[in-house]
């Protein structure tokens, strides 16, 4: 299902603010090479219908628990629409409006549609996802790994879809990352703070990884999902539009989308909240050519890039977002970041020709953080931020506000170009660094770095910050 449609401009045009050729010898973002356009809904090969109604507190009996009733059901219709450019359908049946599964596989050439109204969700049972030969699922353990994903999609021109009109409500798909394991006392989300307050790895799966080529998530709602929300690895073109993922700030490591090894990437028109990163752009292999756009992120981690930066990464446009520092409860972020660039000597890698058009950040306390020191891990892969420009950036309402603009050493400095930059809080680390500045209320100092005055065009931009929307 690959969509082409709007062509990938050298010239970003955007509140006031005009992009084109270079900044301080930069090279300008241009994004995804792909024509991007709204997905459009396939005709339906099968339809599911529900045989369970959504019970207000998102849990079923003891023998459902166990032994999720849709899952076969899913499956089959999955395995008989496999490649017919088709949907399956997952559809209401009077006051039944649920269906509860164990892990799905989404093959090439079809779409799995839930329809608006209706809650696919995921099972409770860690026992269903567990992975033959790796930790167990659903337990902290000296490693990770353990479980397999809800949702699996493998196979070119594949779909998730949860709307069948392209407005309004949405499908719903529930990881319930929340709610007391199958035979167990503790969610996953209980699971996860253990990790973190005791040590070792929480074992729980991702909501979706797909590992496939001309990916499309749209118009869909997820929420509380167990560990990672939206994976997408090693494969070229991947659109995500209309996307709402709605978890508690609280709920570690559940990141909203993310990229590893990918190319050709569009991240557009969606509303994130989570526990960790908004968007987070990983490059654990070779990485290039994506568009982060028109996205509103809250209480999350921020709009980020790495800490996998090792296999490289280029040409990355992130243009009209807005982050806000707290969730739509009024949480605010355990990690409160607006622009992010994060790597270490572990991990790191080239970063270069990445640009940031009109970004609109709202009690965030670190504005831009370019930090190559993002753990104390040590290696030989050292991080180097090259072609860096953000033009357009207005913070309002931080919280001790502050900025890192730090380069990893004197041979790998941090490159950067700072246009149109009005921010509320101008406290300012920096190192190491080569600054462009123009019309900017920064004044970057410090050890190794050096400013100097670009050519520029353009005005700050003029922000608003929309409620995250009702599910």
């Amino acid at each position: 299902m690959r969509v082409w449609v709007l062509p990938a401009v050298i010239a970003v045009i955007a509140a006031g603010v005009v992009l084109g050729g270079s900044a301080q010898g930069a090279t300008l973002a241009t994004g995804d090479s792909r024509q991007v356009s709204q997905p459009v809904v396939p005709a339906v090969c099968a339809t599911v219908t529900s045989t369970l109604p959504t019970p207000a507190s998102r849990t079923f009996s003891s023998t459902q628990e166990a032994t999720p009733p849709d899952t076969s059901r899913i499956q089959s219709a999955l395995n008989s629409c496999l490649g017919t450019g088709k949907a399956v359908q997952l559809a209401a049946a009077g006051g039944d409006t649920a269906f509860l599964a164990g892990p799905l596989k989404v093959g090439g050439g079809e779409t799995l549609l839930v329809s608006p109204g209706v809650t696919l969700f995921a099972s409770s049972n860690a026992a269903q996802y567990q992975i033959a030969g790796k930790p167990t699922c659903g337990t902290v353990q000296s490693g990770d790994g353990g479980c397999t994903s809800f949702l699996t999609v493998n196979g070119a021109n594949a779909a998730i879809m949860g709307t069948t009109t392209g407005s309004g409500s949405q499908g719903r798909i529930d990881g319930r990352g929340d709610i007391t394991l199958h035979g167990g006392t503790e969610s996953w989300y209980q699971l996860a703070l253990d990790a973190k307050n005791n040590g070792g790895h929480q074992n729980n799966p991702t909501l979706l990884t797909a590992t496939a080529n001309d990916f499309t998530l749209y118009d869909v709602d997820l929420i509380d999902s167990p560990f990672f929300h939206v994976a997408f690895r090693n494969a070229d073109g991947f659109t995500a539009w209309g996307v709402r993922i709605d978890t508690p700030d609280t709920a570690k490591n559940t990141d909203g989308i993310d990229t590893f090894g990918a190319a050709d990437v569009t991240i557009t028109n969606s509303f994130i909240q989570d526990g960790d990163d908004c968007v987070a752009i990983k490059a654990s292999a070779p990485s290039r050519n994506i568009t982060v756009s028109n996205n509103h992120c809250y209480g999350t981690h921020g709009l980020s890039i790495g800490s996998e930066t090792n296999g490289g990464l280029t040409n990355v446009l992130m243009t009209n977002n807005t982050v806000q520092g707290t969730d739509s409860s009024g949480t605010r972020s355990s990690d409160d970041n607006g622009i992010r660039i994060k790597s270490d000597s572990s991990r790191g890698g080239a970063v270069t020709q990445i640009t940031y058009v009109n970004t609109c950040l709202t009690g965030v306390k670190r504005l831009l953080d370019f930090d190559p020191f993002y753990t104390s891990a040590t290696g030989t892969k050292i991080p180097s931020y090259t072609d860096i420009v953000v033009n357009g950036v207005k913070s309002v309402s931080s919280v001790s506000g502050t900025s890192v603009l730090e380069g990893h050493d004197s041979t790998h400095p941090l490159g950067l170009t700072l246009e149109n930059v009005s921010l509320d809080a101008t406290a300012t680390t920096a190192r190491n660094a080569n600054i462009g500045v123009f019309d900017t209320d920064l004044t970057p100092a410090g050890t190794g770095v050096t400013v100097s005055s670009v050519a520029g065009s353009g005005s700050v931009p003029t922000c608003t910050f929309p409620a995250f929307p009702a599910l």
